[in-house]
């Protein structure tokens, strides 16, 4: 196991956590199913209101063929892009967009929650929740720490799968899932794109698209401690601030964590909310296979194990239950 087993637990915890709070934001935004009478004949009908995403970010679902080219379309141009700021060190482009995306992306679930509040019915939520929003992301993306960092992660992939899950079905998800896990593979172990990305946002930007915890050993620890006792109440001196010590990273990409949301919100607004779960269940069960293998110094891309899991968890779905 690459990770310390506590750090593991919580890796999956968060993994977990944002499943389940990108269930419930894609369904805060799926369509309202309503029964009514026919006045005419008296007949009971089923229709469909919509629930839009807010900030005018709804796509037309009429026809998806095209919306998932787009999708496929989307993510090579933002590679591409991505690339050319990363060779360019176009750093504060890079700081900016990641700033829209959070502030984009945390509003939405942020909406979604205060949809279910006494304010709904009061003033417009959306624009509260897109105040909140800038706030968090301005600490996010210029002042951020773990606990900052890590929170926002938990909300930032609901809300972007809420876009993404309204304009895909079962099948385009399935070829996304494909797609995508091709690409992990040849982005972490045949042109190591992934790892210099990573790197490049840690170092050069100080942020990274993921969960990210950082851990010490008991001999670090120690040391530290001994310094923060040798001068408290006392001024450290410059040398002693400079002095680096060794720092392990546990990380999960973010799209290791958006992809299953999408998948599982995809086939719950589709087939309902047993696929949805088993889809979640197989995610999950992947990830756990991947930790269990990993070892000291390797890179390992997750969306191959968690997209295998993903299909054992539709073949039980299909097979069993449907």
């Amino acid at each position: 196991m690459k990770h310390k087993i506590s750090i593991t637990l919580i890796l999956l915890g968060m993994f977990l956590v944002t499943q389940l709070i990108g269930m419930f934001v894609v369904n805060t935004y799926a369509p309202i199913e309503q029964t009514i009478i026919n006045p005419a004949t008296g007949e009971s009908e089923i229709i469909m209101t919509e629930n839009v995403l807010p900030f005018g970010l709804q796509v037309s679902e009429d026809d998806p063929t095209p919306n998932f080219i787009s999708i496929v379309f989307c993510f090579v141009l933002a590679f591409a892009l991505i690339s050319v700021l990363m060779k360019y060190k176009w750093k504060i482009v890079i700081r900016l967009w990641f700033f829209l995306v959070t502030t984009l992306a945390l509003a939405i679930s942020i909406n979604a929650f205060l949809s279910y509040s006494s304010l709904a019915n009061i003033i417009d939520i959306s624009i509260i929740a897109l105040i909140i929003s800038a706030l968090l992301a301005v600490f996010k993306i210029f002042k951020s720490n773990k606990y900052i960092h890590n929170f926002t992660e938990l909300l930032i992939y609901p809300g972007i799968a809420a876009i993404f899950v309204s304009i895909l079905t079962p099948v385009s998800v399935i070829a996304l899932l494909v797609l995508i896990s091709f690409y992990d593979m040849w982005a972490v172990w045949k042109s190591g794109i992934m790892q210099k990305m990573a790197k490049f946002q840690m170092e050069e930007l100080k942020i990274f698209g993921g969960f990210l915890i950082p851990s010490t050993s008991k001999k670090v620890k120690s040391q530290i401690e001994k310094i923060k006792q040798k001068y408290k109440g006392k001024k450290i001196p410059a040398s002693i601030k400079k002095k680096k010590f060794k720092v392990s990273l546990a990380i999960l990409g973010g799209g290791d964590i958006i992809f299953p949301i999408i998948t599982s919100g995809v086939f719950m607004r589709a087939y309902g909310i047993i696929p949805a779960l088993l889809i979640m269940a197989g995610a999950f069960a992947g990830l756990v296979f991947l930790f269990t293998i990993t070892k000291k110094g390797k890179s390992y891309p997750a969306m191959p194990y968690i997209s295998v899991g993903i299909f054992l968890g539709m073949l039980i779905w299909r097979v069993f239950i449907f």
